[in-house]
């Protein structure tokens, strides 16, 4: 039986104790236990973190085991070897598949039955993976794919129009990673469509303007490694918000990455696309708007994609 007020977090790196640090303070759950191959390492952080508990929110931290885990509402998986400086996402993965066969299946033999939140680089291999290794209906297993990449887009965007970027309506979409793509066909601030509005604020140079926004977004994360060797507050914030879109049932839209079934002429692999996320996990895949620019380069974004996975032997 799932218990609604209980999450998981597999691996206290940066990442996976930054996340739950973020979880809790959210409020979202009375109950989280954090497992790692470090037992010790498990048992320090949530030490630390359960004494900022009283600041926030009642909530029982403790290191456990995948047994402890079975019940929860959400797993949030972040274990992996990190992303050094000059490595790329997809470098990462032989290691971090090899990683997950040896999770993956010990989830699957507690008997979890709730969300599988795959939050470990590269993204959206790894999330292809845990469909195929968890044996949990693909809408229950959802990466974190470009929710943070959109918030850079988003914060970009604003700070360039001199609006609250929360009003900016732009997606990153396909492989979290070097072939991202931004969608500026169907961009828009507060229901303005973007060029009309960057017009509106003094600001005619488009085309030169995506590409320096676009490729500073693409390489956010090698800035931020490059300075102090790596990046976690950001994808914290990330699966929290994640988290609470699911716990809330809020059928928000969220590019996540998640198993293709045909849309946009994609199948067999897990790429990020706007989803309505609700407590059930995923419902289905927004159909935004591309034009046939951006439909291509989603399609080799996804070929780069598949051709990792078919080395990774995963299908």
């Amino acid at each position: 039986m799932v218990n609604d007020r209980k999450v998981a977090v597999v691996g206290c790196g940066f990442v996976g104790s930054s996340s739950a640090f973020a979880l809790m303070q959210s409020g979202l759950f009375s109950e989280m236990v954090l497992i790692d191959v470090d037992r010790a390492r498990a048992e320090g952080e949530a030490l630390d973190i359960s004494h900022g508990a009283p600041f926030a929110h009642p909530m029982r931290i403790y290191a456990g085991d995948y047994e402890d885990a079975a019940d929860a509402a959400i797993i949030v998986v972040t274990a992996g070897a990190a992303q050094k400086p000059g490595e790329t996402r997809l470098d990462l993965v032989n290691k971090n598949v090899a990683i997950y066969r040896s999770i993956i299946p010990r989830i699957r033999e507690v008997g979890f039955e709730g969300i599988l939140l795959v939050v470990s680089n590269p993204v959206d291999v790894l999330t292809y993976a845990a469909i195929k290794m968890s044996g949990l209906p693909e809408s229950r297993v959802i990466g974190s794919g470009t929710v943070l990449d959109t918030a850079r887009l988003q914060e970009a965007l604003g700070d360039h129009l001199g609006v609250d970027p929360r009003d900016v309506e732009a997606y990153i979409i396909g492989e979290h990673g070097d072939s991202e793509l931004a969608v500026w066909s169907s961009a828009d601030v507060a229901g303005v469509p973007l060029k009309d509005f960057c017009e509106m604020r003094g600001h005619f140079d488009h085309e030169a303007t995506e590409a320096r926004i676009a490729d500073e977004v693409r390489h956010a994360a090698y800035e931020i490694i490059a300075r102090k060797h790596a990046t976690y507050y950001g994808i914290a914030m990330s699966v929290q918000r994640l988290c609470r879109a699911i716990m809330g049932d809020e059928k928000c839209i969220l590019p996540v990455s998640s198993l293709m079934v045909g849309e946009y002429g994609l199948s067999d692999i897990a790429i990020s696309m706007p989803t309505i996320i609700g407590r059930g996990g995923i419902e289905c895949r927004v159909p935004i708007s591309l034009d046939d620019e951006e439909l291509g380069e989603l399609h080799r974004s996804a070929a780069a994609l598949s051709e990792v996975i078919d080395r990774a032997q995963l299908r």
